[in-house]
């Protein structure tokens, strides 16, 4: 390993499967999140787009989420499989530059996007009559554009500054990935000033979005509890806890790794949380909003009518 880390620009990715009975079962279910994670984010992104009474902007931000998550997912989960099964957990410069850059980026847009969906159903249920004004086609593109560009700026920024560290002893990565931290720990300088930068990310990207969505759903639920209809209550309590349980599987995890000082952290701690926001919100989001909502599962099921329609049809062809 002296002569590796002396001789080389490549990092090592340490990953989370033990080499054992339990990494060879956390790596088959790992396997699995990250199909189920494909199949429903897939499938999430496809139904919104065959179905014309979900082209409404709730569910455009959603398939943003969707096509996020799908990329999120697999810039984290191939290349750990593929240490796991060849035992080659080198990574060289490039590559762990090109990963932390789409893994920051995605990341970021992803926050934003989460609080701009609590913006979107703040507006629906406190100013219904203002919301095609407000949620307009034009502000929902300006929301998602928005989010992109942020993202990648900030995640820029990091990689590149990350990148052109000087690692002068072990650059084995205590992660399976690479991530900023764990990498940060690494160098051989002082990176007191950086740490302070990546802590001022980590409020506009996580903390600022967050209190925002909790300012949007506490309005939310003030306006639920005065509403006349018991069925309206329920429908809209039903979309706030929907929300809020990817927002807290998807922000505390996040917020609470790269808000810690250095002398704080545990590697061991931060693979387990990173498993939260890398690995399971992927697969719990297309879950959660098609299992608890009401037009999602109607659309399910007008296009399942439509393809069985169209191959009865064919059928009776001569």
């Amino acid at each position: 390993m002296e002569n590796y880390n002396k001789t080389s620009t490549d990092f090592i990715l340490l990953g989370l499967f033990p080499p054992s009975k339990v990494g060879l079962f956390t790596f088959i279910l790992i396997i699995l999140i990250f199909l189920m994670a494909w199949l429903g984010n897939l499938s999430m992104i496809l139904l919104i787009l065959l179905d014309i009474r979900l082209h409404i902007p709730m569910y455009f931000l959603l398939i943003q989420l969707s096509f996020i998550d799908l990329n999120y997912i697999s810039t984290i989960v191939p290349k750990m499989a593929s240490d796991f099964l060849f035992e080659n957990k080198s990574i060289s410069s490039i590559e762990c530059g090109i990963q932390s850059f789409f893994f920051l980026t995605l990341g970021g847009a992803e926050a934003l996007i989460l609080a701009s969906m609590a913006y979107d159903r703040y507006v629906a249920v406190c100013f219904p009559l203002h919301y095609p004004v407000r949620m307009s086609k034009k502000v929902c593109v300006f929301m998602i554009t928005g989010s992109w560009i942020m993202g990648s700026i900030n995640s820029c920024a990091h990689t590149i500054y990350v990148l052109h560290l000087p690692y002068c002893r072990s650059r084995a990565i205590n992660h399976f990935f690479c991530d900023v931290p764990a990498m940060v720990n690494l160098a051989c300088t002082d990176t007191s000033v950086y740490e302070y930068t990546v802590c001022v990310s980590t409020v506009f990207f996580l903390v600022l979005p967050f209190i925002g969505i909790a300012y949007s759903y506490g309005h939310v639920l003030t306006a639920v509890y005065r509403m006349r209809s018991a069925e309206g209550r329920r429908k809209a309590y039903s979309t706030c806890s929907t929300h809020l349980t990817v927002v807290t599987f998807y922000y505390m995890p996040f917020a609470y790794t790269y808000l810690r000082p250095r002398s704080l952290r545990s590697p061991t701690e931060d693979k387990v949380l990173a498993v939260f926001y890398t690995i399971l919100t992927p697969m719990l989001n297309p879950i959660i909003y098609s299992l608890r909502n009401k037009e999602v599962k109607g659309a399910l099921r007008r296009v399942i009518h439509r393809i069985y329609s169209v191959k009865m049809d064919t059928n009776y062809l001569p």
